[in-house]
């Protein structure tokens, strides 16, 4: 299979890593399986004129520039340095971006496979080719990516949202999970073998590691929701008296919240709850039914069954964590 790594100046130094090492490192072990999958191989191309492209760290990278590279069955556009979602919108909205934007879409009309992770997606999404489709991108994204591109379907709670043609993945470490997912695609025997191997664990989910409150600073009145939750985190929540007390229609309140980070102000305020629930299960030997009430639970077996559906985890497994 012939892969082209799409990177441009300032590329996720990690990112980039992770992609290549995992790739190459399923190519190595194939012939430990009994029908190996057809061979990987991987190159990294450049969507400028010339060679070499330099990453955020500094370092150097030979790549081929895309227009003399020849078709590939799957191009892969790992993340950029952009600390900030505003640069991060600022540079896709420039020319700048341009040329990595006509690269996904050669690639596309060539019949390649598309795949990238964390501010990578902002690239397939300015291409389009996300349009319909279901993805994810890195949970601090979200708010910025959402605004963007209304025409995406966007759950950031997905660490990879796998589709037929167009594989997303979340944040920055994400990209080793967007690697063993597109070896998956390919083989889950060696999928398997290399997760073993390189000693990465299955991370459905990106929901464990969001922070809400980072999240609603982009909002005003979302932030001012998320105040008052927390404020009063083991009171009862009603959304039209907390609505009142901001000087806003419940409609208004559950308008902002939907178009900020794409849920129910209720599926907010559970995920702040449960974000709480998280700190004090880690940081302190409290009941579980006192940590309940603390985050507003009437009891213990609740905010356990929403631990293990929300996040993937239970109490236990909390208490146990170094």
């Amino acid at each position: 299979m012939r892969v082209s790594v799409l990177v441009v100046d300032q590329v996720f130094d990690s990112g980039l890593a992770a992609v290549l090492d995992v790739l190459r490192t399923a190519d190595a072990l194939r012939g430990e399986l009994a029908a190996p999958p057809p061979a990987w191989k991987v190159r990294c191309v450049t969507p400028g004129g010339g060679a070499p492209v330099r990453t955020a760290a500094g370092h150097l990278v030979d790549a081929v520039p895309a227009a003399e590279a020849g078709p590939a069955e799957l191009l892969v556009v790992p993340g950029l340095w952009r600390p900030r979602a505003e640069g991060l919108t600022a540079w896709v909205a420039s020319a700048a971006a341009e040329p990595a934007v006509e690269a996904v879409l050669a690639a596309r009309a060539q019949g390649a496979r598309l795949a990238a992770a964390c501010a990578g997606t902002f690239v397939l999404a300015e291409a389009g080719v996300l349009d319909g489709l279901q993805a994810t991108t890195s949970w601090w994204l979200a708010p910025a990516f959402r605004k963007r591109y209304p025409r995406v379907e966007l759950d950031e709670t997905r660490m990879v949202v796998p589709t037929p043609r167009v594989t997303t993945a979340g944040a920055a470490l994400a990209h080793l999970d967007l690697a063993l997912a597109l070896v998956r695609a390919t083989s889950p025997a060696l999928a398997e073998l290399t997760s073993r191997y390189l000693i990465l664990d299955s991370r459905p989910s990106q929901a464990g590691y969001a922070i809400p409150g980072h999240l609603a600073r982009t909002d005003p009145l979302v932030d001012a929701f998320e105040r008052r939750l927390r404020a009063r985190l083991d009171e009862p929540l009603g959304i039209a008296d907390v609505a009142r007390e901001l000087g806003v229609s419940e409609r208004t309140l559950q308008r902002a919240v939907r178009a900020a980070l794409g849920v129910t102000p209720i599926r907010l305020a559970q995920q702040i709850r449960l974000e709480q629930a998280v700190h004090l299960l880690r940081t302190t030997d409290l009941p579980l039914a006192t940590v309940a009430r603390r985050v507003g639970y009437e009891n213990a077996t609740t905010l356990a069954t929403l631990l293990r559906r929300r996040l993937g985890t239970t109490p236990g497994l909390l208490r146990d964590r170094p």
